[in-house]
């Protein structure tokens, strides 16, 4: 006897895709949605600029550490209960826990970085330090 083996995959219905965990892409891991924020990194003659996007956080929900020349962005926000009773769908939102590190160049001063929080992106101004100028001393040879 022969198998039959089948040529044609069955399509979808609209309401499989609509509750497939990546039907907008993302990355999932044992159906649990991982995201890490985006991010703009600016670079002109006085220093470094990182824009993150931080939609629905709040300047207290955000932590900025510098440690051994790597700048650390983490949050977490822990979701409201209210959230919990709800029956969703589909949740392809929500305001997890994240953390996000850059490796700072040997130009910056650490001491003077800053971060402002408003309309959901996170600004980190990150100064280069003054460039010194060693004067050139020649030395008389006797």
């Amino acid at each position: 006897m022969i198998p039959v083996m089948k040529t044609y995959r069955s399509l979808p219905t609209l309401m499989e895709e609509f509750l497939k965990d990546d039907f907008f892409g993302g990355k999932t891991l044992n159906k649990v949605r991982y995201s890490c924020p985006a991010a703009n990194i600016l670079e002109n003659e006085n220093g470094y600029n990182i824009e993150i996007a931080a939609p629905g956080l709040e300047r207290g929900d955000i932590k900025v550490t510098v440690d051994s020349g790597v700048l650390t962005i983490s949050s977490a926000k822990n979701e409201k209960t209210d959230d919990k009773k709800k029956s969703y769908l589909k949740k392809e939102f929500s305001f997890e826990s994240f953390s996000r590190s850059f490796g700072l160049p040997e130009n910056v001063d650490v001491e003077k970085i800053a971060a402002s929080h408003k309309d959901g992106i996170l600004t980190i101004s990150i100064p280069k330090k003054a460039v010194v100028q060693i004067p050139v001393h020649e030395v008389e040879v006797k």
